[in-house]
């Protein structure tokens, strides 16, 4: 397989812009965002402002006649998703790989749906500490970008040549064995992190210096732990340690998504996370009283003006 040259973006909020920049900044690739609409003219005209440095990166139209690219990152809001998985059509073809570093668990699958499973590797970013006000986003850390194929006893070809472009980009990679336990490590994070932080208004520093704080987040992230067991997937209380190890190295000014969503009156995912936990405790026959209430109140928040 060819080495990858052509990068697309499917949403340029805070995690898209911050990988888009380092596409464009690294030698060897054409980089471009994927945008229609009012966004698609607005991000021609405004460009993104990331880290303080002006970038003017092109923007494609979906209805665009324009070559396939090599690699397309998908980094949407989970309620964008059915939506724009056809604004891709244009962009994949034979040797396309795209990967997503949406939230949720799954994302994967509704673009594979449509694109086929063959096309699509699973991701998650852990650590990337990036905050989108407008058009300026800002980030310390790039965190790390877990990606592979479901399973990776063997690295695969097309595992090989993604991770080839990302140390071309500079982008810190690994590709975990299992993906799947990955996925849903993830998912407890942000069950935990998003939610805790969002209804105690809370900072990265916050969560780690707070008992209390620290307390809301773990109860949120053990009702995905007895879901996890009952799912069959390999998660247990080390892997709660194992997020301080990150958490740790993010700005204590930092905020989570939610947050972020919740102080600029946007749309959050805590569908995708307490309504997620909700829905699966149900199937499984699990109470999630945490997730349960904690939604509730987002939901709240959501819907009352600043």
């Amino acid at each position: 397989m060819q080495q990858i040259r052509r990068v697309a973006i499917l949403g340029a909020g805070a995690m898209g812009a911050s990988y888009a920049s380092m596409f464009f900044d690294a030698a060897g690739f054409s980089t471009a965002l994927i945008a229609r609409g009012d966004r698609h003219e607005r991000l021609r005209r405004e460009g993104l402002v990331v880290n303080g440095k002006p970038y003017a990166i092109p923007v494609i139209h979906p209805d665009e006649d324009t070559a396939p690219a090599d690699l397309i990152i998908v980094a949407l809001k989970h309620h964008d998703l059915p939506d724009a998985v056809p604004d891709l059509r244009n962009l994949v073809g034979e040797q396309t790989t795209i990967i997503s570093v949406m939230n949720g668990l799954d994302s994967e699958e509704t673009i594979g749906s449509v694109y086929g499973m063959d096309k699509v590797l699973y991701a998650i970013s852990v650590g990337i500490d990036a905050v989108r006000i407008g058009n300026q986003i800002t980030f310390s850390k790039s965190g790390t970008l877990f990606f592979g194929e479901a399973t990776n006893a063997r690295i695969s070809q097309r595992v090989q040549r993604v991770q080839d472009a990302l140390d071309r980009a500079g982008i810190h990679a690994e590709t975990p064995a299992d993906m799947i336990r990955m996925l849903w490590w993830k998912f407890m994070i942000n069950v935990g992190t998003n939610q805790a932080s969002a209804v105690m208004r809370a900072p990265y520093g916050v969560l780690r210096s707070s008992p209390e704080a620290r307390a809301v987040m773990e109860a949120l992230m053990r009702e995905v732990l007895s879901l996890a067991e009952a799912a069959g997937v390999d998660l247990g209380s080390q892997d709660i340690d194992n997020w301080y190890t990150f958490l740790n190295t993010l700005s204590a000014q930092g905020k989570t998504s939610t947050l972020q969503d919740i102080e600029a009156g946007r749309k959050t995912e805590v569908e995708l996370f307490g309504g997620k936990v909700v829905e699966l405790g149900r199937a499984y026959g699990i109470p999630t009283p945490v997730n349960e209430t904690v939604m509730r109140i987002i939901q709240v928040l959501e819907r009352v003006p600043e």
